[in-house]
């Protein structure tokens, strides 16, 4: 039993040396993957530069370019609303108008029905008349300035959609281009 320990103790002794030699002689982690420092030092700086040069030429235009973009959409947006406000307050004109024609037929209708019976029925069928060619006006006057205010706000969206449509596609349109995207816009714009 003495002589198998010495044996196994024989054994394992130069496995453990040849262990340790190997743990002595085994190179650093950079120099076990091929590491060299300079080479890496190299690397980050041109790295830096592709970093810096990507971001003069690529994504600082690119940047400029969408918030120019955004700003034309917002401005557009801003006149789509202004042109709204103007059709509500030009409207609300044209029904004050309204009220007021009606009021003074009203007053017309009042006077003729104190007179004779005769001038009473003369008088009216004239308030009636002028009333509504007065409405009517109103009414031709609101539409109009309704369909006017419209085709503005369509021209403009239309503007806008070809001039979005030319940066995006980043080349200048034809005439026929340019046309074609005026129609189908004013198309999609009249349908709302």
């Amino acid at each position: 039993m003495l002589h198998s320990l010495f044996i196994a103790a024989a054994v394992e002794a130069p496995a453990a040396v040849v262990h340790a030699a190997h743990a002595v002689a085994e190179p650093g982690m950079a120099e076990h993957f091929g590491l060299e420092w300079k080479y890496v030092l190299i690397q980050a700086v041109s790295f830096i530069i592709l970093f810096v040069v990507l971001y003069l030429k690529g994504i600082k235009p690119t940047i400029a370019a969408m918030d120019e973009r955004t700003q034309k959409i917002d401005a557009g947006l801003k006149y789509a609303e202004e042109m709204r406000a103007q059709l509500a307050s030009t409207q609300q004109q044209t029904e004050a108008a309204l009220k007021e024609a009606q009021q003074k037929a009203q007053a017309i209708v009042a006077e003729t029905q104190k007179s004779s019976k005769e001038f009473a029925d003369k008088q009216q069928k004239e308030a009636i008349e002028k009333a509504t060619a007065l409405i009517s006006k109103a009414q031709e006057a609101i539409e109009l300035e309704k369909k006017k205010m419209l085709a503005e706000a369509r021209t403009e969206i239309a503007r806008l959609v070809v001039a979005t449509t030319e940066r995006v596609l980043a080349k200048r349109l034809t005439d026929a281009d340019r046309a074609s995207y005026n129609e189908s816009a004013a198309r999609e714009l009249a349908g709302v």
